[in-house]
C-alpha cells in the first residue's frame, strides 16, 4: 500500500501561513509553495481536510463535508496560534481557498490571505464530476481491483458526488454573501487555461471583492492550468505570494 500523505507544519520564521489543499487533493498539493516559504523564513502549516488522503476516494464523500472541512480549517488556525504564532496568513488552492475566504471574513486576526483557482463567486458548471471518478478510477487500478469491484465503486461516487457538491455549493453561497467583511488585502491567483473551474474565476472573485471596498492583489497565469501550486505557473505563484507577503505583513508590522 502506498504512503499516504500527512499534514506538515515547517516551523521556521516568527510569522506563518497555513495552506489548505484542493478537494481530491492533500497536503502534497501546496508542498512546493510552502518549502519556498520555508525558505524565506516563513512557518508554514498544511493540514489535510477530513475524508482525505486515504487509500479509497469514497471517504471524501463518506466522512468529509463542507462543515467538517470549516471545523478542520478552525482547527489548523488554532494549532497554528497555540504553536505561540500570532501573524498568520492563509490561503487555499481551490476547494481550500472557499475556506480560507470563510477564514477571512470572521477571524479579524488573520493578517491577510488568499485564492488559488478557486469559484468563490459563482456556481458555474465544474468539471468536478467528471474527473473525480476518473481520478478514483486510477486509483483504483493502481490497487489492482477487479474491473467489477471498480464499477461498484464508481457507481457509488456518482450517485453521492452531486450531494456532496450541492453542499459544497451552498456553503460557497453563504462566503459569497458575506465577501464584504474581508477587511484585509486579499491575494487571488488564476490560471487561463483552468480545465476544472472557469477563467473567469479569479476576475469575478476581484471585482466583487473590489466593489466592496477591499484591495485585491490579482494575478492570472495566461498558460497555466487548475493546480497552480505545481504546474507550469507554480514558480511565479512563489513569487508572487512572497511578494504578497512581504506587503502585508509589513503592513501588520507597521499597524
Amino acid at each position: 500500500m502506498l504512503r499516504q500523505p500527512t499534514p506538515f507544519f515547517f516551523e521556521q520564521g516568527p510569522q506563518a501561513v497555513i495552506l489548505l489543499h484542493a478537494y481530491s487533493g492533500s497536503s502534497n498539493d501546496v508542498r512546493l509553495l510552502a518549502r519556498f516559504l520555508q525558505r524565506h523564513n516563513y512557518t508554514v502549516y498544511a493540514p489535510i481536510f477530513t475524508g482525505h488522503a486515504t487509500d479509497d476516494p469514497r471517504d471524501i464523500l463518506r466522512e468529509g463535508s463542507p462543515e467538517k472541512w470549516w471545523r478542520d480549517t478552525q482547527s489548523a488556525i488554532e494549532v497554528v496560534r497555540a504553536a505561540g504564532y500570532q501573524q498568520i496568513a492563509v490561503f487555499g488552492l481551490s476547494l481550500g481557498g472557499i475556506f480560507a475566504t470563510r477564514a477571512l471574513e470572521v477571524d479579524r486576526e488573520l493578517v491577510g490571505g488568499g485564492v488559488f483557482s478557486s469559484p468563490i463567486i459563482t456556481n458555474q458548471h465544474t468539471n468536478v464530476p467528471q474527473q473525480f471518478p476518473r481520478m478514483a478510477r486510477h486509483v483504483y487500478r493502481q490497487q489492482d481491483l477487479s474491473e467489477d469491484q471498480i464499477k461498484t465503486r464508481l457507481a457509488w461516487i456518482r450517485e453521492q458526488l452531486p450531494i456532496q457538491l450541492g453542499q459544497i455549493n451552498q456553503f460557497v453561497t453563504g462566503v459569497q454573501a458575506n465577501l464584504n467583511h474581508v477587511k484585509s488585502p486579499f491575494f487571488i491567483a488564476q490560471g487561463g487555461q483552468d480545465e476544472m473551474i472557469s477563467a473567469q474565476s479569479g476576475l469575478q472573485l476581484k471585482q466583487a471583492l473590489e466593489q466592496t471596498g477591499q484591495v485585491v492583489d490579482y494575478h492570472f497565469y495566461e498558460t497555466a492550468s487548475h493546480v497552480l501550486t505545481v504546474n507550469t505557473a507554480h514558480q511565479q505563484l512563489e513569487t508572487d505570494v512572497l511578494s504578497y507577503l512581504t506587503t502585508i505583513f509589513e503592513v501588520d508590522n507597521d499597524n
